[in-house]
């Protein structure tokens, strides 16, 4: 299934302002972006050290567990673009990890919409839509690794 699928189905059951796919690159230790639904603000391809958030990396990407924050606070404290996320409209964030067949973190579905826009129903959803990107973001981690390598 395309990235582009999945952010479609997101909006039609969740609803998002601003929707982000990100590939988790190991070997960098850094967040691709392989898919937005605003590439002016958000290019394509752009990469996020991730340094910066190491909480939100260990809950995400090494625990594995969803980040939520309702509000434009939670927002603030964790992502460095706040300014630009909160010109957007956005408030509320779901981040949900996309978990390989072998069980390893391929990256990260980030859904963000108004402030209290979601609650622990849409985290949960949000979590089980995350599979849809499962192949997509399998190809896309290999061909970097790939690229990477030579």
């Amino acid at each position: 299934m395309k990235l582009s699928t999945v952010e479609e189905r997101v909006r039609q059951e969740l609803g998002v302002r601003l929707f982000t796919v990100l590939a988790w690159l190991p070997g960098r230790r850094v967040l691709h972006r392989a898919h937005t639904s605003h590439p002016d603000q958000y290019p394509i391809g752009g990469e996020k050290s991730v340094e910066v958030a190491a909480d939100w990396l260990d809950r995400c990407i090494i625990r594995q567990e969803p980040f939520f924050g309702p509000d434009v606070e939670s927002v603030r404290q964790v992502f460095a673009d706040h300014a630009l996320i909160t010109e957007l409209g956005c408030g509320s964030v779901i981040n949900v990890p996309v978990i390989g067949t072998d069980g390893a973190t391929l990256g990260t579905l980030a859904l963000l919409d108004a402030e209290h826009a979601y609650g622990p129903a849409q985290v949960d959803r949000a979590a089980e839509l995350a599979e849809l990107a499962v192949p997509a973001l399998t190809e896309l981690v290999q061909r970097l690794d790939t690229k990477e390598d030579s």
